[in-house]
């Protein structure tokens, strides 16, 4: 018997409420009370997921940086995030914030005569809670016109009473204040140990408590050493000096000769937001430093997460982990399209590693490991 449209009607409002209920109690589950937290870091946790501090409303933290995938970009079909308003999006893709925390401060290091350091790709912020001030004042992102409009926002959230046990009763009194508390509050979440758990396989594996597969040791090797895939010269794999677990990443800076993504949304932008168009070649560091001797270098990112976070590199253009390594491993011996900055390109760790088809399959099945949660992964998918 066939359904009538009255029938058919109604099926869709069903799917459509179920959805949109399954979405609101996923999303109501991720921000509950974790007794875990402090009471900074839980008012965090609320500001991370809320959706109310953008212009228009609808955005928060986390649509752009989901627990899910690593604290990063959820709608990986896109090499670069969705802004608030509609039919904006930035010009980067945006970095994971799992792991953020361990970032230094932009610096010289004298020594190696390299910069280091500096959060988002072009080191432009020294500290987590000045990384949290950007993108609610940023057009392309959460869009805000100024801090009284945030503030406004703040105020009229039913847990803004957290603001004042934790910063005084005047904390929403004044705007900028306002801002400032809401970065801080922010930046402790991002702290936390929700959001930096060292739960991959790769970390079990060093604490004696689980075992790679022949595939990911020799993919580790390979990633070790220095006359195959080197990849441990701008990702270590050892420990910090204090004693934390590996970041995957020495916080410098490299330009790798990267093509430029012509799937990028941001050249479709109008003059206001682009105003070279096509001819937009992002600049990097050299931005921040006023350095054009900086030109096309970005920061080296951890590769923690990095098999649940794609698209990859600072413009989205490769959408595996087997592009990324191919080519590093074939840039200089087969027909890439040009480099989007064809000054400092780094051409002594990467561009001809002569490995085999097999030895990057090994190397993207080690980088797997670097995924957090892999016990619960294991346990749901034995």
């Amino acid at each position: 018997m066939s359904h009538s449209p009255s029938n058919h009607l109604r099926l869709a409002i069903y799917l459509v409420v179920l959805s949109f209920l399954l979405c609101h109690c996923s999303l109501r589950n991720k921000v509950d009370e974790n007794p875990s937290l402090t009471q900074k870091e839980q008012l965090g946790k609320f500001l991370f997921f809320e959706e109310g501090l953008s212009t228009p409303e609808g955005q928060s933290c986390a649509t752009c940086h989901d627990p899910d995938v690593g604290f990063a970009d959820p709608l990986n079909e896109l090499p670069v995030s969705r802004g608030a308003v509609h039919g904006l999006y930035g010009n980067r893709n945006d970095m994971p914030v799992s792991y953020s925390m361990y970032v230094p401060p932009l610096h010289y290091d004298s020594a190696e005569q390299v910069w280091v350091g500096g959060l988002f790709w072009d080191g432009r912020a020294n500290s987590l809670t000045e990384q949290a001030m950007g993108p609610p004042l940023n057009p392309l992102e959460m869009a805000n016109p100024d801090t009284a409009a945030i503030a406004d926002k703040i105020r009229r959230l039913d847990y803004s009473d957290r603001f004042g046990e934790i910063y005084g009763e005047n904390a929403l009194n004044d705007p900028d204040s306002a801002f400032f508390y809401m970065a801080d509050a922010l930046a402790a979440y991002e702290r936390s140990a929700e959001v930096n758990p060292f739960s991959s396989k790769f970390d079990l594996w060093q604490r004696g408590e689980s075992a790679l597969t022949e595939q990911e040791q020799r993919g580790f090797m390979l990633f070790v050493v220095e006359s195959k895939g080197n990849c441990a010269a701008c990702h270590p794999h050892t420990p910090l000096e204090d004693g934390t677990p590996a970041m995957f990443t020495d916080f410098t800076y490299d330009n790798l000769g990267v093509p430029p993504n012509a799937e990028s949304p941001f050249y479709l932008l109008s003059s206001d937001h682009n105003p070279e168009g096509f001819n937009y070649r992002d600049p990097g560091l050299a931005e921040t430093l006023s350095d054009l001797a900086e030109l096309g270098k970005f920061r080296v990112p951890t590769l923690r997460n990095v098999a649940i976070t794609p698209p990859y590199l600072h413009n989205g253009i490769f959408k595996t982990l087997y592009q990324v390594v191919a080519f590093y491993n074939t840039r200089d011996v087969a027909p890439w399209p040009e480099p989007e900055t064809s000054a400092n390109i780094n051409v002594d760790e990467m561009g001809n590693l002569g490995l085999t088809n097999q030895e990057v399959e090994d190397i993207v099945a080690f980088l797997k490991t670097l995924s957090d949660g892999w016990h619960h992964q294991e346990i749901i998918n034995p």
